[in-house]
């Protein structure tokens, strides 16, 4: 009782050593509590966007490990990009589990979560020993973005992050964080510069255009320190290491991607609004070029310089698809402005200042964006933007067998069904296991079939040729005479009918 009134603890009391207590840090607290509100916030959105797509690829790999079938299409799967580590070890933990595709990314969305969580703070530890960075560098990532909503994978914002935690995208930049902080410690011995190479491999495989930012962060960790006994070698054995994994992988080679436009038309509009999506992001420029000023080869103002060269380029180049760099682009920003402002105080008149601006940059980014991630809308007194609600498919899917074909040129089925083991005659996604060519023909084909003006010959012939079991039909588009309804979407009032066979048809 004596030692709990004075403050002063016997030696030998503690686990930790004579005379210590130990006490959770700053960010263990605030980084704990952050993961259970964020795992709450992702579990009440439902499936959405591109989730469907990644459970396909479980359910896919799942059915047939070591030769899944293309993810969205009766067709064969070789060489598609999205059949990564990552994937197969989700494949694996469903088969062992019984869970389904989109149970398993459901469950993903906490486990990456955690990856990311733990990474960001052994990297800002590695930058600084000032406990509240950590904390502060959270906040940054996750609010000072823009006044205007950044939805993508690989983006970080608080309101996003309800879609893609369980995306291999948050998964790898969680990885990028632990390689990051790697570098900045610096690899004790070869094991260690072969260890990193090997992750930086990994981080390719699983998600290959966060790997381009990924490497930026590791060269210019590798420049900023200065010239140690055996770093030549070191770094030989590293880029070594990461080719060796990148290359044995059996299901694809990521280098083949490169040059690769399928996908540049998609990300274009990543490009668009960039001054109202992120310009929250700039309150870190002061504290970037202060670290300049310091030093001239400071790693993140590096790593910053040439991420915006890289995003330039894909601008310039019209290879848009590097614009994916652009939320950890803002890193060095959000991260250099935690930094600063996590030092010790007295603070002069320029860091109280620029406290003021983050703190109101912040609140602004959390009204205007961020609080509909974990203000639910029965208690939002406002209307803040809210995640997305799309309607579900399971009333669908459960009329199927999986494997069963379906037509359909609707935005949201099309990234739907295939998550729960149906194929469409046309992939909705760009895939590198199918010519672009090909998948052209087959959107061709579900226009022509869809068409008013089609004949009943024209349509069969669609049927034939790929097999469709099933249509799902928007309620305004015109169900075939040849057509079974079978159900109607509850919330939708979309149309699944059967192709065959005899039943009423809807008049």
């Amino acid at each position: 009782m004596t030692a709990l009134l004075t403050g002063r603890v016997p030696a030998g009391a503690t686990a930790s050593g004579p005379g210590r207590l130990w006490r959770p840090t700053p960010f263990l607290v605030f980084g704990g509590l952050f993961w259970l509100g964020m795992t709450l916030a992702y579990w009440r959105v439902p499936m959405c966007c591109d989730f469907g797509q990644h459970a396909a690829v479980v359910e896919r790999l799942k059915a047939d490990l070591l030769h899944p079938a293309h993810p969205m299409a009766d067709l064969p799967g070789d060489g598609s990009a999205y059949y990564s580590p990552y994937a197969v070890a989700q494949a694996l933990f469903a088969e062992a589990t019984g869970l389904t595709g989109w149970e398993t990314v459901k469950l993903a969305g906490p486990v990456n979560l955690l990856v990311l969580l733990t990474g960001l703070g052994r990297f800002v530890r590695a930058l600084t020993p000032r406990p509240w960075a950590p904390v502060l560098a959270l906040a940054a990532m996750v609010l000072l973005w823009g006044t205007r909503t950044a939805w993508w994978s690989g983006y970080l914002g608080l309101l996003s992050m309800t879609g893609n935690l369980g995306y291999p995208s948050t998964f790898a930049i969680g990885l990028t964080f632990w390689a990051w902080a790697w570098t900045a410690t610096g690899p004790k011995s070869l094991w260690g510069y072969g260890g990193l190479g090997a992750l930086c491999g990994l981080i390719l495989l699983i998600h290959p255009i966060s790997s381009v930012a990924a490497v930026i962060g590791v060269a210019s960790f590798a420049v900023a320190r200065r010239r140690r006994p055996r770093a030549a070698a070191g770094w030989a054995l590293a880029a070594t290491a990461a080719v060796a994994v990148a290359t044995t992988w059996p299901y694809f080679n990521p280098f083949t991607l490169v040059g690769d436009q399928s996908v540049d038309g998609i990300h274009r509009q990543l490009y668009t609004e960039l001054p109202a999506r992120f310009w929250l992001a700039a309150l870190g420029l002061p504290a970037l070029a202060a670290r300049w000023r310091r030093d001239h080869r400071d790693p993140l103002v590096l790593m910053f310089a040439l991420d915006c060269a890289v995003v330039a380029y894909g601008w310039l180049s019209g290879h848009y698809t590097y614009g994916r760099i652009l939320g950890l682009t803002l890193v060095p920003l959000q991260f250099a402005l935690a930094i600063e402002l996590a030092a010790p105080r007295p603070w002069g008149t320029r860091r109280a200042a620029l406290a003021g601006a983050a703190a109101l940059g912040a609140a602004v980014g959390f009204c205007q964006v961020q609080a509909g991630a974990v203000v639910p809308r029965a208690l939002d007194p406002v209307g803040f933007d809210q995640p997305p609600r799309w309607p579900g498919y399971a009333w669908a899917a459960a009329r199927m067998h999986p494997g069963d074909v379906v037509l359909t040129d609707g935005y949201r089925p099309t990234r739907s069904l295939p998550a729960f083991g149906a194929n469409l005659v046309a992939p909705a996604w760009p895939d590198t296991s199918l010519a672009e060519e090909e998948r052209g023909r087959r959107l061709r084909a579900v226009r022509a079939y869809l068409a008013p003006e089609s004949t009943r010959a024209e349509r069969a012939a669609v049927v034939r040729r790929y097999a469709v079991r099933w249509l799902l039909l928007d309620p305004a588009q015109r169900v075939p005479p040849e057509a079974v309804v079978v159900a109607w979407g509850p919330r939708t009032g979309e149309v699944l009918a059967r192709v065959g066979g005899s039943g009423q048809r809807r008049t």
